[in-house]
């Protein structure tokens, strides 16, 4: 593995080159803004199996089928777009045409390769040096950048310089449309060639078309690109079946430099104001300046960003470990290049994986948990725009739960373009080559975090237009599902939820079971009870015109508003003896496993349920968790909010079954995914906290280290560098958003000296400065009405202007301070 070589907070270094390690080096390299993203491929390579070029525009899908085991098979895919990278140069030797330089390649004797990722600015810098077969020598340096500010706009420049040779050097730039989806290995015997290509043309001189369409979906795709030169140049046009593109000349001597300057726009028939995308995208590059001028306002956009994102050591609080502050705004960095203000009219939602792979086909999960809350304290508009994504598909959400024999809204475990579930039926195991049944489209709680979503966007924000428009009528027709999922069961007098899969994803079914699913999975049924109580506030919030309104039309009758309310104290919940809430009913009698032999023979236990099944085994047959389950209510609620749900259903949560259930579900869980860390540093952080701090630097560097073994080249995981962030401001910092009011109860890692970061709650810009138990939090000066501050008991109204510092303990310490005042 190439080691991300530490220069400052802000610069990630790349120095040398593993052919074993570029497809994480380009997944975390990728450069995007939200509209549409590109790996950090080196722009002379093609997808060889160490190399994999690929762009992606959110929201851009098609399907493709294919028979696997007699039956046909649909998949949908964020599409890998026409390839605008490709660059390349050589060396013609009088009438010789000189073959293509690789100089990453056996042939060329490759002395310097040093790839920089500078966060703070979105500049990804390139320089290698090498030597080709006849000895000559180049040095090669680029830089580029996906726009922030310009969502179309990209730009690469290259600078090849001749170290100890004159002659005639070739560069060709082009646009690829070739390419195909074949960046995940297990996909790669599957249909993969989204796309057919209308049309390749130039449209002047420095300036080429190439203009494709997804072969089902028929979304259409422009490519333009403009490509220029420093020196005088011989250039023709690159005529090669769906490439665009234009080869220069130029004449070096020893020691001098020529630079090629390659500017592109890229657009979709999803765009908003366009009459077409080809007519677009050359009318926004005959528009565009040059790179320099790019660069600029580009580096403007990022700076406005970071204003609202960045996490930095406040002053004269003592430094943060440079490493943990680089890693944390690289999970920033990315977040933003995957959601960003261009998402405001795209109607697309958070793939799990980002735009940078095409691990899950760049579908939707239940991870937007995971990322809403850094985005609804932040940039609370974007947060909204993508909690739209979910409410236009409110219906198809319908149309599934219709189909599946309920009432309400059953949302798809895997979404993409329109709602429909995309989960497979089946999958592969690369480890014995077997195609397997897939049953996690029963994961039915992503509805339930959707309403979370919902519910918890509103607390920060009072935005009750759209809760009343949009976000009451999605929690509403989830609730209405759930309650629709619910049995009784006469013998418990309780009701039950049975045949679903938790979020632990591993225990789909009872041993020897017919059927798919599970019953009464503990975290399913308490977040249902959770609802049941939220959609009673949410009708009391809205006003009387519109409750009125959602009554009538959704056909909501007291009868079942009134079984609603008994769901929420009738409810079953599996608990075990011993106090220690039960996975879901029944868990206790499957197997113990052999922790200690499986990591003697097998070591990384993280895809224990592959190893298993290649041995003849399943992972349903035994009590172990591929990642947080149970543990999520207490990442999800606080330990007083869930007593009191639970005691309203006549459960008692003694304070000591806390940690004997976080104990007992450790001690079975293999953290099989990035999130397990997360969740498990969040609920350790009050009681173990070493522990909590381990666990929180294995979900940091999730992809940095690619801990998982090689799936960061596939994409990075956007759930766990956006739940880091998550996991200082709320867990560590403390924040919560609930009452109507912003609460804080740090307990700040001493390690990292004191934090400061910005939220925007309510309207009012804040800054909140928190050390140990100290958290201080300042106003904006400005409008803005006066919100509530609380820490403990303790209740404050902070206005514009004003700030408010607490120290959380025995001892509470409330200062009020103006601004520009000392406490």
């Amino acid at each position: 593995m190439v080691a991300a070589r530490p220069v400052d907070a802000w610069t990630v270094v790349f120095d040398g080159f593993d052919p074993r390690d570029e497809g994480r080096r380009e997944a975390l390299c990728t450069t995007g803004n939200g509209y549409f993203a590109t790996r950090g491929a080196a722009p002379e390579c093609t997808a060889d199996g160490i190399h994999y070029p690929g762009t992606y525009a959110a929201g851009v899908f098609n399907r493709l089928d294919d028979e696997i085991e007699g039956r046909i098979v649909t998949n949908e895919s964020m599409v890998n777009l026409p390839n605008w990278l490709p660059t390349r140069i050589a060396v013609d030797d009088g009438d010789r045409v000189g073959e293509w330089i690789d100089p990453l390649g056996p042939a060329a004797d490759l002395t310097e390769h040093r790839v920089t990722l500078d966060l703070r600015r979105g500049l990804l810098s390139r320089q290698i040096r090498f030597g080709d077969r006849e000895g000559r020598r180049f040095t090669v340096r680029q830089r580029r950048f996906v726009h922030m500010g310009l969502r179309q706009l990209a730009g690469l420049q290259t600078v090849v310089t001749a170290e100890n040779w004159s002659g005639r050097l070739r560069m060709r730039s082009e646009v690829d449309g070739t390419v195909t989806n074949a960046g995940v290995a297990r996909y790669r015997e599957m249909a993969g060639r989204h796309l057919a290509v209308d049309e390749c043309r130039e449209v002047d001189d420095e300036t080429v078309l190439l203009a494709a369409r997804t072969i089902r979906s028929g979304i259409l795709v422009a490519v333009a690109a403009r490509t220029r030169t420093d020196l005088a140049a011989e250039r023709s046009l690159v005529d090669e079946r769906d490439r665009a593109g234009h080869e220069m000349r130029v004449d070096l001597v020893e020691g001098s430099s020529a630079t090629l300057e390659k500017i592109v726009a890229i657009a979709t028939s999803r765009d908003v104001a366009i009459s077409h995308p080809a007519v677009s995208a050359t009318d926004r590059l005959s528009d565009a300046g040059d790179f320099d001028e790019l660069l600029a306002s580009h580096e403007m956009a990022w700076a406005q960003l970071w204003r609202r994102f960045d996490v930095e050591p406040a002053p004269g609080g003592g430094p943060m470990v440079d490493e943990t502050l680089r890693t944390l705004r690289l999970g920033l960095f990315h977040l933003l290049q995957t959601v960003s203000p261009h998402n405001l009219d795209l109607d697309a939602g958070i793939p799990a994986r980002g735009l940078h792979g095409e691990a899950y086909r760049g579908h939707v999960f239940w991870d937007e948990l995971f990322v809403f809350p850094v985005l609804t304290l932040r940039m609370p508009v974007l947060a909204r725009a993508l909690l739209h994504y979910r409410v236009r598909r409110l219906d198809a959400a319908r149309r599934s739960a219709r189909a599946a024999g309920f009432r309400g809204a059953m949302f798809p475990w895997q979404s993409g373009s329109d709602g429909r579930e995309e989960s497979q039926t089946v999958h592969l195991n690369p480890m014995s080559g077997r195609w397997l049944p897939d049953h996690s489209h029963l994961q039915r709680h992503v509805g339930l975090a959707i309403a979370y979503d919902i519910w918890t966007y509103y607390q920060a924000t009072a935005d009750l237009e759209f809760l009343a428009e949009h976000g009451a009528e999605t929690m509403l027709e989830v609730a209405r599902f759930f309650a629709d999922l619910t049995s009784h069961d006469s013998r418990l007098d309780r009701y039950r939820i049975r045949g679903v899969v938790g979020p632990d994803e591993y225990s789909t079914r009872y041993p020897g079971a017919d059927e798919p699913g599970i019953d009464d999975n503990a975290y399913t049924n308490v977040m249902a009870v959770w609802l049941f109580r939220r959609v009673r506030e949410v009708l009391d919030t809205l006003p009387s015109t519109r409750r009125v309104e959602l009554v009538e039309r959704l056909g909501l009758t007291p009868t079942e508003l009134l079984h609603w309310a008994k769901l929420t104290r009738r409810m079953y919940v599996p608990f075990l003896p011993s106090g220690v809430i039960e996975q879901f009913h029944d868990h206790h009698r499957l197997a113990e496993l052999d922790w200690s032999d499986y990591r003697r023979r097998y070591g990384d236990l993280q895809r224990l349920d592959r190893i298993l099944e290649a041995e003849g085994r399943s992972v349903d047959d035994v009590q172990v968790c591929k990642q947080a389950d149970v543990l999520m209510l207490f990442y999800l609620m606080s330990a007083d909010e869930l007593r009191e749900l639970l005691g309203g259903l006549g459960y008692a949560l003694p304070p000591a079954a806390i940690p004997m259930t976080i104990d007992h579900y450790l001690a079975r869980t293999a953290h099989g995914s990035t999130l397990s860390a997360l969740v498990h540093s969040w609920v350790l952080a009050r009681a173990n906290r070493e522990a909590a701090l381990e666990h929180f630097e294995r979900a940091l560097s999730s992809d940095l280290a690619d801990i998982q073994g090689g799936t960061t080249a596939e994409g990075v995981h956007l759930a766990a560098m956006a739940g880091s962030i998550d996991l200082l401001q709320r867990c560590f910092a403390g924040l919560e958003t609930r009452e109507d009011a912003l609460w804080f109860n740090p307990h700040w890692p001493e390690r990292f000296g004191a934090l400061e970061f910005a939220v925007q709650y309510r309207g009012l810009s804040l800054q909140v400065r928190v050390s140990g138990r100290e958290v201080r939090v300042s106003a904006a000066p400005g409008p803005g009405s006066p919100i509530t501050v609380g820490c403990g008991s303790d209740l404050r109204v902070l206005g514009p202007s004003d700030s408010v510092v607490f120290l959380a303990g025995a001892t509470l310490r409330t200062t009020f301070v103006p601004q520009g005042g000392r406490p």
